[in-house]
């Protein structure tokens, strides 16, 4: 039986869960729950701090695991990241007070706050900045104000937080992160489920992220505009393109990127095209 770490709180928690359930697994309805079994799937279900879900999975205890792309750098484990998984997108920086700060270079022999040692320690090592890293659980941008730091390295969403304790972000970004599927390294991807189970839980998420992405396109054209026509809606490897009744016109049909329906609609319907029709797509296999 498959081993999956799943968040059991906080911005990752019900994302991931969500997207389980679109994939076809079983999910658990009360929050207290800490092992979830799916039998028709043969799979099993732990729910842990997001935090947490790295370790696990690097030390082999679970087979797979969703958290962040920062906590699984952070983690300092024997991970990797398999999938990323489009949700709980932030951006991990430097800020500090107004003024101070253009550059990471200037934090050479500074201190740094951040929740996220293990990430911070590697970015500056890697660049040869030498700086004192101070761990704090949380409330990092109150370090400045209190004498604890000189900056922070914190996850940065809207900046508000930052801007109300007198704080800008400066440098490039140290990492952008997002919500990702993992598992161990080195073990050929499972401590007690199959490399199998592993490829089928992978090939359903992301038929998500494409049934997410795309919608499904069709519309009535004349023959001698289909190619015209496949050129604005290509699908993933050629459009469908059946006869009808009438031998001059055919139906298309095509998967096409969902934040660009409209566009696509009205240049169809400026091509000739009519009867243009979108449908969701709830589940697919690419």
């Amino acid at each position: 039986m498959l081993r999956v770490a799943v968040p059991n709180k906080g911005s990752l928690s019900e994302a991931a869960s969500a997207m389980l359930s679109e994939a076809g697994y079983r999910q658990r309805r009360d929050s207290r729950e800490l092992v979830m079994v799916d039998p028709d799937n043969d799979i099993e279900f732990f729910f842990l701090r997001p935090r947490d879900i790295a370790v696990y999975v690097g030390r082999g205890t679970l087979d797979v695991g969703i958290t962040g792309r920062d906590l699984l750098l952070d983690a300092e484990v024997e991970a990797e990241e398999l999938l990323p998984l489009g949700f709980a997108a932030s951006t991990f920086r430097f800020a500090g007070p107004v003024g101070d700060f253009t550059s990471a270079a200037e934090l050479e022999g500074k201190r740094l706050a951040t929740s996220y040692d293990g990430l911070l320690r590697n970015y500056l090592a890697e660049r040869g900045i030498n700086a004192k890293v101070v761990r704090l659980d949380g409330a990092v941008e109150s370090s400045v104000r209190l004498g604890v730091a000189d900056a922070i390295a914190d996850v940065v969403e809207t900046g508000n937080t930052l801007k109300a304790a007198g704080m800008e972000i400066f440098g490039d970004p140290i990492l952008k992160s997002e919500a990702v599927l993992i598992r161990r390294t080195g073990n050929g991807g499972a401590a007690n489920g199959t490399a199998k189970e592993i490829e089928v839980l992978i090939r359903r998420l992301q038929g998500v992220l494409v049934a997410r992405q795309y919608v499904l396109m069709d519309y009535d054209i004349r023959k001698e505009l289909v190619e015209k026509a496949a050129s604005l809606t290509p699908g993933l490897e050629s459009p469908t393109v059946s006869p009808l009744r009438d031998s001059d016109w055919v139906a298309v049909r095509s998967m096409v990127p969902k934040k660009e329906t409209n566009r696509i609609m009205d240049e169809l319907y400026d091509l000739g095209a009519r009867a243009i029709l979108v449908s969701s797509i709830h589940a697919c296999r690419i």
